[in-house]
This record gives structure tokens, sequence and C-alpha cells, in this order.
């Protein structure tokens, strides 16, 4: 896990997204063209909550979240997203 210095807002979570798959369980290599986005990543910060409302998932955790959630950032050539954390789905 990396250290950043961006601290989200209220509810929001930064998570650092798993490496993308390049093989299948049967071996065969999948193209970059074909490689679906990650859903599954690690927390790296989390905001400090809302008043009616504080955060269940902590920094370490690793998350599910939907495809399309949150707002990719690129920080010092690592790759993050920034979401609610209404658009995590589960902590595994």
């Amino acid at each position: 896990m990396s250290q950043v210095n961006i601290k989200p807002l209220a509810d929001r979570v930064l998570i650092e997204p798993a490496a993308a798959e390049t093989q299948t369980a049967s071996g065969l290599f999948i193209p970059d063209n074909a490689k679906e986005k990650p859903q599954r990543g690690t927390v790296v910060a989390v905001g400090n909550g809302t008043k009616d409302e504080p955060l269940t998932v902590k920094v370490g955790d690793t998350v599910i979240y939907g495809k399309y959630s949150g707002t990719e950032l690129n920080v010092d050539g690592s790759d993050y997203l920034i979401m609610r954390e209404a658009d995590i789905l589960a902590i595994v």
C-alpha cells in the first residue's frame, strides 16, 4: 500500500484499484483492448464521514465497487479512484 497526500472530504474514500487480470484461469492471455476495468481495490484514505453517518470502511480494507463508480485520479504515476462510500458494494 502506498502513501498518498490526499485526504478525502466527508463520506468520500480513496481507493487504489487492483491490477487488471492479464491471463484467464485456463491460461489464455487477455489482450489490452479486451481487459475489463477492475471492480476491486484497496482503501488508501478515508474522509471523516458525515455528521449523521460515520464511515464503515477503514484504510487497508479490500472493497468491491461498481464498474463505473468514482472519479479516476493519477497521482505521482499511480492510478486511484475517489468515490462516495455509498458506491462501495462490499468489504471483502
